[in-house]
């Protein structure tokens, strides 16, 4: 399971000073996490009808894409023995096109078909392992990995070898996405949208104040402010290996899984931060970028013109470093 590690300041939750800008402001919870929704209020929207739709569509994708869940759409394909083929909701069709796309982007830094090591290693819904697993059981989860058996119909996901999908690093960003669109087929220009810290904005806070959130300095002892960002139109996410991992034998190991080594990632980039259209694929190139390292994913980033804001540690403390793409959309 991806944790992501953007939070909103502490002003951006309360009203704003002006009577005449008033937010409405939702919280719930869904996905393991907390989710929160800011729009200025209309008058024809009710609160409480928008939480109960929203709420709604958080259920429908949990129902669609969970591996927590053991009656899933997900849960129901990785169960089934192979050959396998399964008709599937729109919205599960639309992130698994959406995730082979970014597989073939990234260059397989992005693989929703990791799923069993990312249980071998303790950080799906499996138990936390007791010992560090063997070179035999990685390479046995590693033979299971692989989207080349996988493949997709007209409105179908078919497997021909056992294989097992993990969607944690790319179904909260759409579930954002989706209540995005549900905010704006109710007439909602200016609002917030964020799960786990994955985020969505369109317009502004009020008249005088744009949409302000913070990317956390990733450090586990601590938590505080690295950069405060004024967000524009779109969408952000951050991926960070500070947060998630368990400590053995002196050593920590994250919850962020080398797709090509199958283990957890050693390397000095703590944070990704990415600015996109939509925040399911902000939030998949996050995830992809913080597997690949710093010099990968700066690379990476440079040659697919990503706006992409990198945290790596150093001797001193940490350091940053954002593309192009990203100082000229935040210099706008």
């Amino acid at each position: 399971m991806k944790f992501v590690f953007i939070f909103i300041l502490f002003f951006q939750l309360i009203a704003c000073s002006s009577q005449n800008e008033v937010l409405d402001k939702i919280h719930g919870y869904t996905m393991g996490t907390s989710y929160s929704v800011q729009w200025r209020s209309l008058a024809s929207v009710n609160s409480i009808d928008a939480q109960a739709n929203i709420d709604q569509i958080l259920q429908m994708v949990n129902q669609q894409m969970s591996t927590y869940q053991a009656d899933s759409e997900l849960s129901i394909f990785n169960a089934a023995t192979p050959p396998y083929e399964q008709e599937i909701s729109p919205q599960l069709f639309d992130v698994l096109k959406q995730s082979f796309s970014l597989y073939e982007l990234t260059g397989g830094y992005f693989d929703i078909s990791v799923g069993p090591i990312v249980n071998l290693w303790g950080f799906g819904p499996d138990k936390m392992p007791t010992q560090l697993p063997t070179q035999d059981l990685i390479e046995k989860a590693q033979a299971r990995v692989g989207l080349m058996d996988v493949s997709l119909g007209e409105q179908s996901v078919k497997k021909v070898k056992q294989r097992y999908l993990d969607l944690s690093a790319i179904a909260k960003g759409y579930a954002v996405d989706l209540v995005a669109d549900f905010l704006e087929t109710q007439g909602i220009e200016h609002y917030l949208v964020e799960i786990g810290g994955e985020m969505r904005v369109k317009g502004r806070k009020s008249a005088a104040k744009p949409w302000r959130v913070a990317v956390e300095k990733p450090d586990e002892n601590q938590r505080s402010v690295q950069k405060v960002i004024e967000m524009k139109t779109g969408a952000m996410a951050t991926s960070g290996d500070y947060r998630n991992y368990f400590e053995m034998n002196g050593q920590q190991y994250s919850h962020t899984i080398d797709p090509f080594t199958a283990k957890p990632v050693k390397h000095t980039l703590a944070s990704v931060t990415v600015i996109d259209q939509t925040c399911a694929r902000a939030d998949a190139l996050a995830t992809a970028m913080l597997v690949m390292g710093a010099e990968k994913a700066k690379l990476f980033a440079l040659k697919h013109d990503v706006k992409a804001y990198l945290i790596e540690r150093s001797q001193s403390g940490f350091s940053e470093f954002s593309t192009p793409a990203f100082d000229r959309w935040h210099a706008k």
